[in-house]
């Protein structure tokens, strides 16, 4: 049986069904497009919020990003980095603006490698302290002052701070000599210190019967020495002040640093050595190299050199070894190596001690000069040290000044 066609409806008329179907249809279509265009201006919202929130975080002005700042600690001393815009530079597209936070993380990781890195021996921050053009030997302090009632000279020795170590021991034993130029057969002297490179010693010197127009026509002279029982004291800084440039009237008060003594005897020379320290094998190899302008020491104008390399720990000779001798030689090259056991926990108390000698056969063997090398020696000597330490395994040569 069929579907009956309705009575009331004219004939070629659509259909209720298809009426029906025609108006879901176009609600549906209504609907479709209302809902696309909130989804376009919700995307245009969302992106525009989306954007801010970008360009929040890579401005350096912004809250977010100062508190991340805050949060960050540098190291001792470090510098913090700030990322302020180049006056006139192009402003950043949308692009960079995401990479900003990232660049600026990478920034900083470089900044504090830096910072660990000028903190690490035989770094350029210790070259900038210690490769300066002359050798820091401390300073003293002294005052000095004129009575003219009684046609006196007062000099009072008060102490000097960071001498440096000559004996074995990393220490010294100072004291001090003072004359008044040019004048060299009278002089004054103050007591030893015994192992101190701070000394105090807060003495008294009176050169009394002194006419003062004749006290402005010389020159105070203080020679800074290191006292030895058994062998020639050895010189460690002196101070010249013309004393027709100081106020005499009352005490004077000076702090002056150190110069190396000119004792006369002219340079000693030079060595160039190497040192490689292998921590794993808990060793040190001393390499001397070669040696240049030594110091004659013979009549005829020439020296015959050889060295000595002694390992001391503490105050203990622990072990000797040298090179051949080189006949009538001022310039020699030994290039010669010498290995010594060195256990890493005991590596701060040593010390190698290097004297250039040269050789005598009718008589004692003279010393043309010394080096020390350990942790406590002079600026220049302290650096190749933590040249040694930072490159393990690396022969790490320098030259250095002979000393008496």
């Amino acid at each position: 049986m069929g579907w009956a066609t309705p009575c009331c409806q004219p004939p070629g008329a659509p259909t209720r069904d298809v009426l029906l179907v025609s108006a879901i249809i176009t609600v549906s279509l209504s609907v479709t497009v209302v809902l696309c265009g909130l989804c376009h201006w919700c995307q245009r919202k969302l992106g525009k919020r989306y954007k801010n929130s970008l360009e929040t975080v890579g401005t350096p002005d912004s809250g977010r990003g100062r508190s991340e700042k805050k949060a960050i600690k540098l190291p001792a001393g470090g510098k913090a980095v700030t990322t302020a815009p180049v006056p006139g530079q192009t402003p950043h597209d949308e692009s960079d603006r995401r990479t900003e936070p990232r660049s600026s993380v990478s920034d900083l990781v470089n900044s504090l490698t830096s910072e660990m890195l000028m903190l690490s021996p035989g770094s350029e921050e210790d070259e900038a302290h210690e490769g300066c053009s002359r050798e820091n030997l401390g300073r003293i302090q002294f005052s000095v002052g004129y009575n003219f009632q009684e046609s006196t000279l007062t000099v009072k020795i008060m102490k000097a701070q960071e001498l440096p170590a000559k004996d074995f021991s990393g220490t010294s034993d100072p004291f001090v000599k003072i004359y008044l130029l040019p004048d060299k057969k009278h002089k004054l002297e103050t007591k030893v210190k015994r192992k101190n490179l701070n000394p105090h010693w807060n003495e008294t010197f009176l050169f009394e019967g002194f006419p003062y127009e004749k006290v402005v026509q010389r020159v105070l002279y203080l020679q800074v020495l290191d006292y030895d029982r058994f062998s020639r004291n050895d010189p460690i800084g002196e101070v010249s002040i013309p004393l027709n440039k100081v106020d005499l009237t009352q005490m004077q008060t000076f702090w002056k640093d150190l110069k190396p003594c000119s004792d006369g005897s002219g340079s000693r020379g030079e060595l160039l050595l190497s040192l490689c320290y292998n921590p794993s094998a808990n060793s040190i190899i001393v390499n001397i190299i070669k040696a240049r302008n030594l110091k004659a020491m013979d009549i005829g104008g020439t020296s015959d050199p050889y060295v000595k390399v002694w390992l001391m720990y503490k105050d203990k000779r622990v072990e000797k070894k040298k090179t051949v001798t080189m006949k009538r030689n001022l310039n020699p090259i030994f290039n010669e190596s010498f290995a010594f056991d060195i256990p890493t926990e005991k590596l701060r108390e040593t010390t190698i001690i290097i004297t250039v000698m040269d050789k005598d056969k009718l008589s004692r063997n003279d010393v043309i000069g010394k080096i020390y090398l350990s942790w406590k020696s002079g600026p220049g000597e302290v650096k190749h040290w933590k040249d040694m330490i930072a490159r393990p395994r690396q022969p790490v040569a320098q030259w250095h000044q002979l000393k008496a």
